[in-house]
Parts: structure tokens; C-alpha cells; sequence
């Protein structure tokens, strides 16, 4: 009995060590090809939120959120040659299915000059609408949900049933997403007007 319970324990241990073995060899096959994907996805979203920009320069972290349930995870200040255009910032809230990210563009005029989602895990034909390019607010404008926030000052109130027109059954996606929005328009026009001359710190 003794001797069974011995082989069957250094079995399980070595199917574990395997196991472990075999998502090692994974993750360093597949972790460069995910990190140049994402990569690649944050560049083409830096480029679409703004387009005339010529370069894209990382802030060095002064940029912080000014609230407990947003966090900045990076920024970027977006020039054309010596001019600066606006910033970027890619920041997470709390949401049904975990946490939200996006990534924000701030113009100096303090408007949103777009918005993307960049990763949700929120229920799918509900919250993961926001996602959906073929799911429409404003059907008659064929407006997204993140699309809804292009030109919207970063002074509006930005709450969800009032100046923000909410996912259809997704009231708590669609007050994180919003909040990720309000938190990058209030700190990025805050950095873009301490950073007038355009350049980055």
C-alpha cells in the first residue's frame, strides 16, 4: 500500500514537473510573437487616434491617475515634427468580466480625439459590444460606443445615461469604460498644458 501511494506520488510529481516544463518551452516560443503583436496593435491604435502624427514619443511616468479605480499603465505624446498634437494614454478600470483597458487620445484643444478598446473580457452579444464595430449607439449616425467620445470635452461630465449613451444592458461596462475616458482627458490635458512648449518629460 505504502509503495503504491510512494509510485503513484512520484508520477504526479513528474507529470507536474512536465507540465511545467512543456509552458516554459510555450511561453518562450510564443511570448515574442505576443509581446510584437501587441506591440504592433499599439502602434496602429497610437496612429488611427492620430493620424497627422509623424512620431510618438513614451512618457516617463509623470502622468498618474488622480482616482482609486483608474490606473495609467502609459503614455505618449504625439508630435508632427516640433509640434505637438496631443497624448495618448492607456489606462484600466475594474469591469464585469476583470479589468478593462484603453487607450485615449487627448488633442491640446482638450478634446478626446478618440478612443479604443484594447482589451475586454466583458460577456459576449452584451458588454463586449463595445467592441463590435457593427454595434451602433446612435444607429442613425452609426456611432460605436468608443466612437461616441471623438470631439467630446475633457470638461463634460461623462457620466453614463446622461452625456454618455450606454451599451444596451451593460450599465456596469459602460461606466468603466467611461471612467477610463474621463480620468485620461482630465490627467492628459493636464500634462499637455504643463508641456505647452511640446516637449516630453
Amino acid at each position: 500500500m505504502k509503495k503504491d501511494i510512494l509510485r503513484l506520488g512520484i508520477a504526479l510529481a513528474l507529470f507536474a514537473a512536465g507540465a511545467c516544463a512543456a509552458l516554459a518551452v510555450v511561453y518562450t516560443v510564443t511570448g515574442p510573437t505576443i509581446a510584437g503583436h501587441e506591440r504592433e496593435q499599439l502602434q496602429a491604435s497610437l496612429k488611427d487616434l492620430f493620424p497627422d502624427a509623424d512620431g510618438f514619443v513614451e512618457i516617463d511616468g509623470s502622468i498618474r491617475s488622480s482616482v482609486p479605480d483608474v490606473t495609467v499603465l502609459g503614455s505618449w505624446k504625439a508630435a508632427r515634427g516640433d509640434a505637438t498634437l496631443g497624448v495618448a494614454i492607456r489606462a484600466s478600470a475594474s469591469s464585469y468580466g476583470g479589468d478593462a483597458v484603453m487607450l485615449v487620445g487627448v488633442a491640446t484643444d482638450r478634446r478626446i480625439a478618440g478612443a479604443r478598446v484594447m482589451t475586454l473580457s466583458d460577456t459576449p452579444g452584451l458588454g463586449a459590444n463595445a467592441t463590435n464595430p457593427s454595434y451602433f449607439v446612435d444607429k442613425a449616425a452609426k456611432t460605436t460606443f468608443p466612437g461616441q467620445f471623438s470631439g467630446k470635452s475633457v470638461l463634460d461630465e461623462f457620466e453614463v445615461k446622461k452625456d454618455v449613451v450606454a451599451i444596451s444592458a451593460s450599465t456596469i461596462t459602460s461606466k468603466a469604460l467611461t471612467s477610463i475616458v474621463k480620468e485620461a482627458g482630465a490627467v492628459g490635458s493636464a500634462w499637455l498644458e504643463a508641456n505647452a512648449s511640446g516637449g516630453s518629460r
